[in-house]
């Protein structure tokens, strides 16, 4: 069993520690969260390959780790006096996906963790419900939102058309 799950990490822990990382914003933080995640999955190990698809299984519970950590220490957070500092000109590629990443990282918890799992991992509206836990409905008001909050802080415009 320990062989197995060995294996499974070593093939699958570097896309849960990708996921964990967008979703907390730093890679201590995505560490934490993957390996909170691993240590309550060994001893069920043989239940969640029995599921059938133990790769949901566990990055549920990395989504669920994360969900956890972020409630417990959310008031610990500070406000700082300027949380955006505009780029003057979109030079290269690696500026806009720094400028784009740090507005997400200012999107509302809920919103951000949709919106990642929408665009980043690319699952689909009843996957996302499923992995989170609320309605499908509530997942495509989170995303819509979300991506309507980056389109203004970004300065982009969008037709609906």
């Amino acid at each position: 069993m320990t062989a197995e799950f060995d294996e499974w990490v070593a093939a699958r822990g570097p896309g849960l520690l990708r996921l964990a990382y967008v979703l907390t914003g730093n890679r201590a933080d995505a560490e934490d969260a993957v390996q909170d995640a691993l240590a309550r999955a060994l001893p069920r190990w043989d239940h969640i390959r029995s599921v059938g698809d133990p790769d949901a299984y566990v990055r549920r519970m990395v989504v669920n780790a994360h969900t956890s950590w972020w409630r417990k220490f959310r008031k610990r957070e500070t406000p700082v006096a300027e949380a955006f500092v505009p780029v003057a000109e979109r030079a290269t590629t690696g500026e806009d996906r720094d400028r784009v990443w740090r507005s997400c990282l200012r999107l509302p918890e809920a919103q951000r963790v949709a919106v990642v799992l929408r665009y980043y991992e690319q699952l689909e509206y009843a996957e996302i419900a499923a992995l989170t836990g609320v309605a499908e409905g509530s997942v495509r008001s989170r995303v819509s939102r979300g991506l309507a909050a980056l389109r203004e802080e970004l300065g982009e415009e969008h037709d609906d058309d």
